[in-house]
This record gives C-alpha cells, structure tokens and sequence, in this order.
C-alpha cells in the first residue's frame, strides 16, 4: 500500500493553521501599541521635531492630547490619525 502526499497541498495546509494561530496575536499587538501614551519627550521623537514645537502645538490646541495630572499625554493613535487628516487636508489643498 501506497500512500502518496502532495507537498504543495500540505505545506499549504500549515501554513493556513500557522496564520490561524498568528492572527490574534499579531492583532492584539498591534492594537496595544496603537494606544502607546507618549510623553513630550517621545512624541518629539516620533515626529523628529523639536520638545519646544510640541509644546507651542500643544498649548495652541492643534496636537491631540490628555493630560496626566499637569503632564501632556499623548496617544499614538490619535497623533497618526490627526498625521493623516492633516495630510488629506493638504492633499485637498493642491487639488482645489
């Protein structure tokens, strides 16, 4: 008795449970380092600005922030999605 085994079928076939069993790790990941709190320091360097051109931004209520006690907080989800509605705007600008 024969037993034949097709490879591709089969390195297919794991590959599937393999990406099964990732999914929800990689989304649980994803979503926790998207609610990273950020202090001045850290935002400056994410966005390679200065400390004092967070805080002037800050202060002027154009950066999405919370504060922490007196402390300004900011969370990495909310810096990306006002990154890209800045960039629509500007995008809008040229078009018009």
């Amino acid at each position: 008795m024969k037993i034949e085994i097709d490879n591709a079928q089969l390195i297919n076939d794991i590959v599937e449970k393999v990406v099964e069993r990732l999914k929800p790790l990689i989304s649980n990941s994803h979503g926790s380092r998207g609610d990273e709190l950020m202090d001045v320091q850290a935002l400056a360097d994410y966005l390679k600005v200065k400390k004092q051109w967070v805080y002037e931004k800050t202060h002027m209520n154009i950066i999405p922030y919370y504060k922490v006690g007196k402390y300004p907080r900011y969370k990495k989800s909310k810096i990306d999605e006002w990154l890209l509605e800045k960039e629509n705007r500007n995008i809008a600008r040229r078009v018009i």
